[in-house]
Formats: C-alpha cells, structure tokens, sequence
C-alpha cells in the first residue's frame, strides 16, 4: 500500500496582534532528517511504501497569513497529485488554527485534500487535545485520534497510533464509522490538565471504552479556548465498526466531561503576579517556579509582556529569573554595548502600551545568528531578552545562558501549566493570573462569535449529548 504523510500544525490565538507569517513555519518534507525524527515507527511497517509530502508546524501564534496558509496548502496538493495514486493519507495535525479573515482551516485543508484523493482513499489524523473539531473535519477524515495528555509526552504514540489505524483499515478494508458530540464547553488547558483531578480521571476513561473492533477509538478534545470562532467547544468522538456503540461511547465520554465542567480547577496556587512573587519569598526551597500565563507563547501569547517583570522590580526579590522577554530593538541594543556594559532599555509591553524602563548590566549574550538572547541583570533580578518569542521549557536553555536554575530562588517562566522538565526542578509552583493575549480570565475575554450557549460563560445552561454520525 501506498500512504501519503504531510500536516499542518498551530494553535491561533484570535485575540493576538502578532501574526503567523510563512517564516515561522518549520516544513519538514521526507528527505530532511528531522522526518525520521517525527515519525520513527514507519521502520515497523517494511511492506508499506510511504511518501513525505509536507509537514508544517509553527509556535503557536496569531492567526496565520492567508498568504503562508495558501501557499503551503498548494504545495501539500502538488505533492499529493504527484504521488497519486495513494491508499492513505496521514495527517500530522495540532487543529486550532485560525487563518486571518477565515474560519475553521483545518476543514478547509481536509476537505481540499479530499478533493485531491478522491473518496476511495482514506484518511487519518493526530490531533492535539487542544484542537477544535468542526463537523467539515468529521465529514473529511475517515480516521482520528487525539493527545491524552497534557503536558503532552504521548506525541509519538499518538502518531503511531494514528498510523496503526490507517494501516488496519487499510488492510482489512474498512471504513470506520464516526460519532461526534460537541460538548458546549470551553476551558483553558491551565484547568485541565491530565496531571491532577478531573481530568486524569476522565482521559483515563478512553481507553476501557475501545474494544478494537466495535469502537476502533475514542477521543475527548478539550479544544483551544483562546480562538474566537464558532467550533470553539470540547467534543467527544468514537471510531469503529458498530454505529451503536460508537454512539454509546461518544455520549458516555461527553458526559463525564460535561458532568465535571465546575470541577476543572488550577493545579498549583494561582494569584496575582505580586501574591505569586510573596508566596515564592516566604518559602524555605528553592526554585520556586511562577507561570506568567497570560502571555505564555505556547499558548499563543506574543512573548512581549513585561507586566510580571514591573511587578518584579517593584516588589524586587533578592534572587530571580524572567525568562522572558521578546524585544528585538532591546537585544540587539544590548549587543551593540557589550557584555558588561550598563544599559538602559525600553523593554516590551507593561499590559497598557507602553514599554517598561528597564536598567541593568549586560550579564551574558548568546551570539545566535537566528535568535540572539541576552541576560541583563538588575539587582537581584535576572531578565532574559530574545530576539523571537522563545518558550523556555528545558534546563539547557537556561544552561546556555550560564543559569543553573537550581541555584536561583525564584524563576518566572511565560507559561501555563509546567513541561516535565520545570515540573521536575520546582520545589512549588504557582500560575500568575497575569493579562496577555491568553489570559486565564476568560469570560472576560471580548468573544464576539463563539456558539452559545457554552459553560463558563452560561453557567446556568442545560445540555445533554446529541450524537452526530459521520
């Protein structure tokens, strides 16, 4: 058999001012080495004749240039048309991205590239838990599986699990029937993390719902709430062979994310930026780890708030880390002076417009050509500066700038729940409800076309599971 491989990945944030341009796409197509990386279970499969056509993933963002989003489509559709006819189709999808002055791109994308192959061929795709399904997704996809955790460490066995089902029903020729139940609600990933209680509880309820034949698989996709667009909710969906119980597994997975809707909470202390820096001085271990959620870049944030660090310097800690701040003008400032020079900078966005005064010595510079980044130390804080939005979740990123983060008492990081690494390395952790463009806030948030009724922002709503077949 003959399967086609390919994608598009991002997560839009429609609330940020910062586009997603075509330069800040990594494309991936089968002959780079980072294609074996990705997908490095199509060794178990020696009889299978797999095609790269093109992988694209970005940092989450604004939403993305028509311009970037089109041209990437036509390339995925040459490739398709050069390697036709396929069997299958694998698609490496995140499924929360919004493309500028349109809706729902990941049904325009399946449905462009079932055009392209015909009925006949099937289709499959990973998804992020944090996608939002429309129904023109179900109606083009034959084949769909999600993440069921977050932080997300089964990003491979997703994939191959995506893969695995392709390649049965493929085998076995069958074409799986689809329940889909849109569950109106809308929650931040902050609350609903599978680390802790409800979520764990409910992630762990997929898979004694899956049989292998009658239910094929099953998916809860808590959705991308910072995406202010009509499929922005949380659904359920079961694959298989038997239209009933697929549609019994749907609803039962529905429900118990329906029924734990109030119950999703925060998994560390969350408070103001100032309640967070208090709390972290009063303990006795260290590092203490503080999330500036609102402006986390792998939520969609712009990476350029310097709100946190303001609260910082007024409340100044003795001992801490701001990682950190994207400021192209202020690197580069801090490069034309040199390591050690005194500088003074306007640095970022302090949540009303207006730059922060920032004044420090140049404590490190790391010289990459792509993205230079800076520590400039003020008294007791340390505040790194990137050229690009950059998401600090690994010790070595701190290693590289001289910063053993163990030996700090205090590290603030633009983030919302912890990646294993910072999980690791904290002695307690809090999540700063600090303002950005993903805001924890969210009934706060200036929604404008989402369906409604949805919980939060209709707490006193009633619902019950209505199963679409596909």
């Amino acid at each position: 058999m003959k399967i086609a491989i390919g994608g598009i990945a991002t997560e839009s944030c429609t609330f940020s001012k910062l586009p997603t341009r075509l330069e800040d796409f990594r494309i991936t197509r089968q002959n780079d080495a980072h294609f074996q990386a990705l997908y490095p279970f199509l060794k178990d499969y020696p009889d299978v004749q797999f095609v790269g056509t093109v992988t694209a993933k970005a940092l989450p963002g604004g939403p993305v240039e028509a311009a970037a989003y089109d041209k990437i489509k036509a390339e995925m559709l040459q490739h398709l048309q050069n390697h036709a006819p396929l069997d299958g189709v694998y698609l490496d999808m995140h499924g929360a991205m919004n493309v500028a002055g349109r809706d729902d791109a990941e049904g325009d994308w399946l449905e462009a590239i079932r055009k392209a192959v015909g009925r006949e061929c099937l289709i499959a795709a990973s998804y992020d838990l944090h996608g939002n399904v429309s129904e023109r997704v179900m109606a083009n996809l034959d084949i769909i599986t999600g993440y069921r955790t977050a932080p997300h460490i089964d990003v491979i066995e997703t994939r191959r699990r995506a893969m695995s089902l392709l390649i049965r029903c493929l085998d076995k020729d069958i074409r799986p029937r689809k329940a889909f139940v849109k569950i109106p609600v809308g929650l931040p990933g902050e609350k609903t993390s599978t680390e802790w209680q409800p979520g764990k509880r409910i992630y762990q309820a997929i898979p004694p719902e899956i049989d292998g034949q009658r239910v094929m698989d099953a998916t809860i996709q808590v959705g991308y709430v910072w995406a202010d667009e009509p499929r922005m909710t949380a659904c359920a969906i079961a694959i298989g062979q038997d239209e009933a119980a697929i549609q019994d597994s749907a609803s039962r997975l529905a429900s118990l994310y329906w029924n734990h809707r109030a119950d999703f909470q925060f998994g560390v202390a969350a408070m103001s930026a100032d309640d967070c820096i208090q709390a972290a001085l009063r303990q006795d271990a260290h590092p203490a780890l503080i999330s500036d959620s609102g402006d986390n870049p792998t939520a969609g944030g712009l990476g350029n708030m310097s709100y946190f660090l303001a609260r910082a310097l007024a409340i100044q800690p003795p001992d801490m880390i701001v990682a950190s701040i994207r400021d192209e003008a202020a690197v580069h400032q801090c490069l034309a002076a040199g390591l050690g020079a005194s500088v003074n900078l306007a640095v970022g966005d302090r949540g009303d417009g207006q730059p922060l005064t920032l004044s420090g010595a140049v404590d490190f510079i790391k010289a990459d050509e792509d993205n230079p980044q800076v520590v400039l130390k003020s008294d007791g804080i340390r505040t790194i500066l990137t050229a690009k939005r950059t998401a600090f979740h690994l010790r070595q990123q701190f290693l590289d700038l001289h910063i053993i983060p163990e030996e700090h008492d205090i590290i603030a990081v633009k983030i919302g729940y912890l990646m294993p690494e910072l999980k690791a390395m904290a002695k307690r952790a809090y999540l700063a409800l600090s303002p950005g463009a993903v805001n924890q806030d969210i009934v706060s948030l200036p929604y404008e076309r989402i369906a409604r009724p949805c919980y939060p922002f209709d707490e006193d709503m009633e619902w019950s599971p209505q199963p679409q077949m596909f």
